[in-house]
């Protein structure tokens, strides 16, 4: 074989040290593109009309976009390294999941517990 590219016989079209291909690379980049535009549409064109609907489409791309990155820019499978990079995929999608709805829950608790009362409310106040 020659110096310059070892491409391994199991068609996953990595070289011999495990970096991905340049369509893998160009892939996850696109996909990542899209995960973050749809976001910014959803917001920017208030598409969905509901601030918790959207909230929670958009808490799912950044979902999603998390698994892309892993899985086009760390290589993450569950082939490689005898599963242990799926269980750190199980693993991260676990801490995410309990950031994300720890987030919402902080952010709900602070918005109920801590925003200031209207000039109506105050009229009303004892």
């Amino acid at each position: 074989m020659s110096g310059a590219a070892h491409v391994d016989d199991h068609g996953h079209g990595q070289d011999a040290h495990g970096h991905g291909s340049f369509k893998d690379y160009v892939t996850g980049f696109v996909l990542s593109v899209i995960l973050t535009a749809i976001p910014f549409w959803l917001v920017m064109g208030d598409v969905l009309g509901d601030k918790l609907i959207t909230g929670v489409v958009i808490l799912g791309l950044g979902a999603v976009q998390i698994v892309v990155h892993m899985i086009y820019f760390l290589h993450m499978n569950t082939k490689s390294e005898g599963g242990w990079t799926f269980m750190a995929l199980i693993f991260t999608i676990t801490l995410v999941v309990i950031t994300l709805c720890g987030s919402i829950w902080v952010m709900h608790h602070l918005n109920t517990n801590m925003m200031p009362i209207s000039p109506e409310e105050m009229r009303h106040a004892p």
